[in-house]
């Protein structure tokens, strides 16, 4: 089993994460990666020999434009394009590229006066994109053993549209919730170091303020975050596997879904 790709943060199998019910979700199943972009000959080797077949890129086009994945060419792998728009972080960063050199203290205030929490962040794409997260679910229901066919999610970090993902997916399988939050969590540290010092460098330089804030909606994954999404999902659906459902899912897929996590 391979859980570190060079070139990669945030790249793990979410395979082994306890059931509520007692067993583990299968390995070699569904992963989850910070963007491909940087991955390293060596780790272009190291994807190649996963059983991973299928990636999803929840970015949006401008992300893929700026930051191109890199991906093996030994072997085919078909790129599903899902892009979640999340608000916050990705229309910021457009308009301050868009402003260029004329970025006012007036665009940098508007732009503080208007972040969310991640919790509103996650809360607000949960509310939009069941059908995106219900396709993510049929390409893992429809994965087998006997082909290189295992699902990887990705969007830039691999914390937040990846996430609220994986989140749904392996509760939707029967996870334990509070495995299901400590995966979530470990992004935090697996990002720490020099991506996320990256990140805040980068963020300083368009000229805003390093706020508690806005250093957690970049880096971090605080447990509150996704436990208050996965809230959500109980009081507007009843749980995961419902709202899956309501955007699309079938029930036989639902049942798939969880025959290849769960076993």
């Amino acid at each position: 089993m391979t859980d570190a790709i060079e070139g990669l943060h945030n790249f793990r199998d979410t395979g082994g994460t306890p059931l509520a019910h007692g067993g583990a979700t299968r390995h070699g199943v569904l992963y989850r990666s910070d963007a491909l972009g940087a991955v390293t000959p060596a780790g272009l080797d190291a994807l190649a020999a996963t059983p991973i077949g299928v990636i999803v890129d929840f970015r949006t086009p401008e992300e893929r434009q700026l930051a191109a994945d890199r991906l093996p060419t030994s072997r085919p792998l078909r790129v599903v394009e899902l892009s979640i728009l999340e608000g916050a972080m990705a229309q910021m960063a457009g308009r301050f590229l868009a402003a260029g050199s004329d970025v006012s203290p007036e665009l940098i205030a508007q732009a503080m006066a208007q972040l969310p929490t991640l919790d509103e962040l996650y809360i607000g794409m949960l509310q939009h994109g069941a059908a995106a997260f219900a396709e993510v679910a049929r390409l893992v229901a429809a994965s087998v053993d006997e082909g290189p066919t295992a699902v990887l999610v990705h969007c830039t970090a691999g914390k937040d549209r990846t996430g609220v993902a994986t989140a749904l997916l392996l509760e939707a399988a029967g996870a334990a919730r509070d495995a299901v939050v400590a995966d979530y969590a470990a992004s935090q540290d697996n990002l720490a170091g020099p991506w996320a010092d990256g990140m805040l460098q980068m963020i300083t330089q368009l000229g805003l303020p390093l706020t508690p804030q806005l250093r957690t909606l970049v880096t971090g994954t605080p447990a509150v975050a996704i436990e208050k999404a996965l809230a959500w999902t109980d009081a507007a659906h009843g749980g995961a596997a419902a709202y899956l459902l309501s955007g699309g899912l079938t029930e036989d897929e639902l049942a798939a879904l969880r025959t290849r996590l769960a076993g």
